[in-house]
């Protein structure tokens, strides 16, 4: 059952074979092959661990392993599809971390471990063979972590690796540092013959010719890994299963579907008048007529190949129409785009808006600016493996029922869902100025869907950045490529002609054989993902796929411009605005207050958000320039002081008392200053915790006036720093009345000196 199952999958393309036959003792001896990948080496063994699981591998690089189980059940579903299930978890152990939550256990799934898994379900279901349905699991456990090699990689394998792109020159498997500074991000997972089942890129505006030549160095590099995988496999000697029954239409209803409805089937898809929803209408209407009459001519079939005959029919039908008479059945030429309509500026209160049609395609993108701090905080599982610790850029896809004139549930975030939303994201994050001073949120809502919605939310979102004033490097546009091919019967992985489809249809989608998505700018790519529906793509599809999703992307670009050509040289009067605010360590503690309770309660009545950038100066960030002001007053009335003194370093004051506390009491020089504490210890020569136990022991109360001495500031708060004690030591009384006697001393000698005469 094709090589997937030769391995069971077990490091999700691992090809441990799956035998329930002895399942235990099949593992009976360890396996190890190693592969030289530039100047790393991959480790892949199996027959030690998880004995029990169909099949189990282990996959090391560096200090990072990853051990894939696979489980397939020998009787088959009851869905109509290929049951796969595949759950990549982190594990705060490998990272040498606790988790933080309540429980310090691991809970729920994090966005990086969904899309990991959609990445090793993407790579592995193409490969399953057409009608098994029997439910399948994969489970990729992380071991170990070394903070170096990123394991979602390695549980890929075999036959996946990474390409990087630092400083021109491409590297295989990149380290997390070398990650740091790399242009490319590709995942390529092959197939045998050179072929590709799966790529998810995301660029920083890399050339056309760059972007291909990693896909080909990367499909080199996974065909040595296929090979050490095929080598593990004969060394297991474990048979291929052959499942019970592989669920297909028998030939001979097929043939009367052929007969029944092919030229109803025929004449619909050929009418280009139609829209998705009579087209399905029309298409719905003929299966039911043909259903009936199955139920007729065979009142013995089963409900499945009832449905999968007509299915298989009018796939056929359809097929055959691009293949042969290339022909879609909107009308559109091979490499037509469907019509496209821009509109921005929508809605006055929202900081940047756009609404991108494809088509029967709807998105409308907003933008939401707030503050730096308002970034999201990975948790530490993450940051521990991928190093990020923040994001002031994301982008989040929605896509409700009506969407497609469905009715279901909402609330939740499915993985579909959050998939189209990272690849929007990725699309346009490298044309995200680094030193923009907000976090930036764009909402897509998919309001309309006939297919490639995340690429329409891409070329929203890129309308709406440049609407609200966001200065992007460059506009971005994203389109699907689409596949019909036609296998040579003796060899199914072998393709002997195809069709490639520009911007394809939800239907061209549903019954192709590729959704290839490519994103970028005029001058490079942004973001890839290819998913491919049958066994692999010859390399010559790939490198086609690309340059014909380039020529539509620069045609979309060049209608996108028509309606917003660059971005707004302002931001919108009501967008939120940053100001820094210079306050005096003198003042600091004013501004803080006990606690911190007055930027608390700033924050609460005018909803800015306040950080400290560096000793004297203060961020502000405001919603809308209204709160700014509002800030600003307060800020201004709780930091005012009317009758300002420059006061002399040394210099005797007289200050007031206004609070008698038990470490000292509260003073002021003037009557608008803020009060400061005179400590006990700076209040008399004696101790006063010892001897006199409180202030008021002194004779001190509230309103007497008493001669200070001032010392200017204290460095770290602001704080005035005064003494009564120095001033009451017998060493400063000792040195007034020396002073005052050897002025009497010098006034007697004068008078002495005038009265004598000459």
């Amino acid at each position: 059952m094709r090589r997937l199952l030769q391995l069971g999958r077990s490091f999700s393309r691992c090809r441990v074979r799956l035998c329930h036959q002895s399942v235990y003792k099949s593992h009976g001896q360890v396996r190890r092959v190693a592969v030289e990948l530039g100047d790393k080496k991959l480790e892949i063994s199996s027959g030690r661990l998880a004995k029990f699981a169909d099949g189990s591998a282990v996959v090391q690089l560096g200090d990072t392993s990853v051990m894939v189980t696979a489980v397939s059940k020998t009787k088959p579903s009851p869905s109509q599809f290929m049951p796969l299930v595949v759950d990549y978890r982190q594990k705060a152990a490998a990272a040498g971390r606790i988790p933080t939550n309540y429980l310090r256990r691991e809970l729920g799934t994090t966005d990086h471990e969904i899309l990991t898994s959609r990445l090793i379900d993407r790579s592995i279901r193409p490969l399953f063979p057409s009608g098994y349905f029997y439910d399948t699991q994969i489970l990729c456990n992380l071991l170990a972590v070394d903070g170096v090699n990123d394991p979602d990689v390695l549980a890929i394998n075999a036959g996946a690796v990474r390409m990087g792109l630092v400083d021109g020159e491409l590297l295989v498997n990149p380290t997390r540092a070398e990650m740091a500074t790399s242009t490319l991000n590709m995942i390529v997972a092959g197939a045998p013959s050179s072929q590709v089942v799966m790529i998810e890129a995301s660029a920083e505006n890399v050339l056309q010719q760059d972007f291909s030549h990693a896909v080909k160095v990367g499909v080199k590099h996974a065909q040595q890994i296929i090979l050490a995988i095929q080598q593990l496999a004969r060394e297991l000697k474990v048979a291929k299963r052959t499942p019970p029954k592989m669920f297909s239409a028998p030939a001979d209803m097929v043939a009367h579907v052929r007969q029944f409805t092919s030229e109803k089937i025929y004449g619909v898809f050929t009418d280009a008048t139609h829209d998705k929803i009579s087209r399905d209408e029309a298409i719905n209407k003929i299966r039911r007529e043909t259903e009936e009459y199955l139920k007729e001519k065979f009142p013995q079939a089963e409900p499945f190949e009832v449905i999968e005959s007509f299915n298989t029919v009018s796939r056929d039908v359809f097929r055959n129409l691009v293949l042969n008479e290339y022909r879609r059945c909107d009308g559109r030429e091979l490499t037509a785009l469907r019509d496209i309509s821009c509109d921005v500026d929508l809605f006055k209160p929202l900081h940047g808006s756009a609404l991108f049609q494809r088509g029967q395609t709807q998105v409308l993108c907003s933008i939401t600016f707030d503050s730096l701090e308002s970034s999201i905080k990975a948790d530490i599982i993450t940051t521990a493996l991928s190093g990020i610790k923040d994001k002031n850029f994301m982008l989040h896809y929605e896509f409700p029922p009506y969407a497609t004139n469905e009715i279901g549930k909402m609330g939740g975030l499915n993985r579909r869902e959050l998939g189209h939303g990272a690849l929007a994201e990725k699309a346009l994050r490298p044309v995200i100025p680094k030193d923009f001073p907000f976090t930036i949120r764009v909402t897509a809502e998919v309001l309309e869907s006939n297919g490639s919605s995340s690429m329409a939310s891409a070329c929203g979102g890129s309308l709406a950045l440049m609407d609200a004033g966001v200065p992007i490097s460059s506009a971005v546009a994203g389109v699907a490529v689409g596949l019909i091919s036609k296998c040579n019967p003796d060899k199914p992985s072998e393709i002997q002609d195809y069709r490639l489809l520009t911007d394809i249809l939800g239907i061209e989608d549903y019954l192709g054989d590729m959704d290839f998505k490519l994103a970028g700018t005029n001058k490079g790519i942004t973001a890839l993902q290819a998913d491919v529906k049958i066994p692999g793509l010859p390399l010559k599809v790939v490198m086609e796929a690309i340059q014909q999703a380039t020529v539509a992307k620069r045609e979309i670009l060049g209608i996108m411009n028509k309606s917003l050509a660059k971005p707004r040289t302002s931001r919108k009067e009501n967008g939120p605005v940053v100001e820094k605010v210079r306050v005096p360590v003198s003042r600091r503690a004013r501004f803080v207050g006990p606690g911190g309770y007055n930027l608390r309660r700033l924050q609460a009545q005018t909803g800015v958000t306040i950080s400290q950038v560096d000793e004297e100066t203060f961020s502000v960030f405001a919603p809308t320039p209204g709160a700014l002001s509002e800030a600003q007053d307060f800020i201004s009335e709780i930091c005012r002081d009317d009758q300002e003194q420059q006061l002399e370093f040394g210099a005797i004051y007289t200050a007031t008392i206004t609070e008698i506390r038990d470490i000292g009491v509260m003073v002021k020089l003037y009557p608008n200053m803020s009060a400061v504490l005179l400590h006990n210890s700076q209040l008399d020569h004696k101790r006063v915790r010892v001897h006199i136990k409180h202030p008021s022991a002194l004779g001190l109360e509230v309103g007497q006036q008493i001669q200070v001495k001032y010392f200017g500031r204290d460095p770290t708060d602001g704080r005035m720093r005064l003494s009564r004690k120095v001033l009451q030591s017998p060493a400063a009384a000792m040195v007034k009345t020396m002073s005052e006697k050897q002025s009497i001393s010098m006034a007697t000698a004068a008078n002495n000196a005038s009265n004598a005469g000459p």
